[in-house]
């Protein structure tokens, strides 16, 4: 009697190969800064210049957001073939409440994504059939509020304004998000992603039998495939644009027009902050040496969360998801709660 079948063969191989493929990515991952030093080395360009600040942060960003996007995509394809699209808008409905809105906000808490990173796991949401605007209060709370950003503000400023962060940047991001989606522009998602949206899924597999292992996990690269493809040159343009900008701001310039009692500081802030691009652990140190320098708590901390939550090259990014009107009413709402928090540091403190 035959001991296997063709099909469980088909599953073993592939289980190796994708646990085969995971050491691969972990060691990869582990070994980008590493990697990027030595690449900085052979160049002999010093990484305290400003070209040397930003070529190693390029070095570093860009494998990192599309290691990450790899991962989460097919993760998510595996995924899909276990919950329908159907179940997951349940779990993340939002319809009492704003109780999808809440879990997203809070999810983000515990991700420490820099916006670029987040962007990944925003389409992989989308992909999974969340609500718009549940995906979007994700998008804005992974990287203006995480545990690494909310530790260091304790750290440099004490519990009462890690909170107040952590309060005010949670309700910007759950509020935004209940707006964007009683909105109900979907429409000004881009057509592939609609139509993603439309069939369940990247690619359909039929859920009509019991999918073995190897069809799972083919589900995932076909989503890997299909989502990688279209995004990537993106994703490569947004952290090109980033690692300038990076480089290059002049610190001293932003803490001239971030002073006290001006009321134009906190708009300013923002605007200033839209283009730059870090993560909100990389910001602190600057909202800390701005602060050394007379601006405004609130002022300071506006300009984070702009950095954080709106930088340019996110947009950049986004754009492959996004249609211009949908990109610029998301830079609208959470420009306009940013600045709401701005005025509120400075007016408590």
């Amino acid at each position: 009697m035959e001991m296997t079948s063709p099909s469980y063969n088909q599953t073993f191989k592939w289980v190796i190969g994708v646990i085969l493929a995971v050491l691969v990515w972990v060691w990869l991952y582990n070994s980008l800064q590493p990697v990027a030093d030595y690449i900085m080395s052979l160049t002999g360009i010093a990484a305290e210049t400003h070209l040397g600040s930003a070529l190693n942060f390029f070095l570093f960003e860009t494998p990192k957001v599309l290691l990450l996007l790899t991962l989460i995509v097919f993760v998510m394809g595996v995924i899909q073939t276990f919950v329908a699209p159907e179940r997951t808008r349940k779990i993340l409905s939002g319809r009492r409440l704003g109780i999808g809105n809440v879990m997203a906000a809070s999810l983000g808490i515990v991700t420490p994504f820099c916006s670029c990173s987040a962007v990944p796991l925003f389409i992989g949401f989308l992909q999974a059939g969340v609500p718009l605007g549940v995906t979007f209060s994700f998008l804005i709370s992974a990287p203006m509020v995480n545990e690494v950003a909310l530790g260091l503000l304790f750290g440099l400023f004490g519990w009462k304004i890690a909170l107040l962060y952590l309060s005010l940047g949670l309700s910007v991001a759950i509020v935004a998000g209940l707006i964007i989606g009683k909105l109900g522009m979907e429409k000004y998602l881009e057509d592939w992603v609609q139509a993603i949206q439309a069939n369940g899924g990247a690619v359909h597999v039929a859920l009509d039998h019991k999918q073995t292992w190897a069809e799972r996990f083919q589900a995932g690269i076909a989503h890997l495939k299909e989502i990688v493809g279209k995004v990537w040159p993106y994703i490569v343009l947004g952290v090109a644009v980033g690692a300038g900008i990076h480089g290059y701001v002049p610190q001293n310039f932003m803490a001239s027009i971030m002073g006290k009692g001006a009321w134009w500081s906190v708009p300013a802030a923002v605007l200033i902050g839209v283009p730059m691009y870090s993560n909100a652990a990389g910001i602190i140190p600057v909202v800390q040496a701005l602060l050394g320098k007379g601006a405004a708590l609130g002022t300071v901390l506006a300009f984070m969360m702009s950095v954080t939550a709106l930088s340019f090259p996110e947009m950049i990014i986004l754009r492959k998801v996004l249609k211009p009107r949908l990109i610029a009413t998301f830079i609208s709402i959470v420009a306009a709660g940013i600045l709401f928090v701005g005025y509120v540091f400075n007016a408590v403190l």
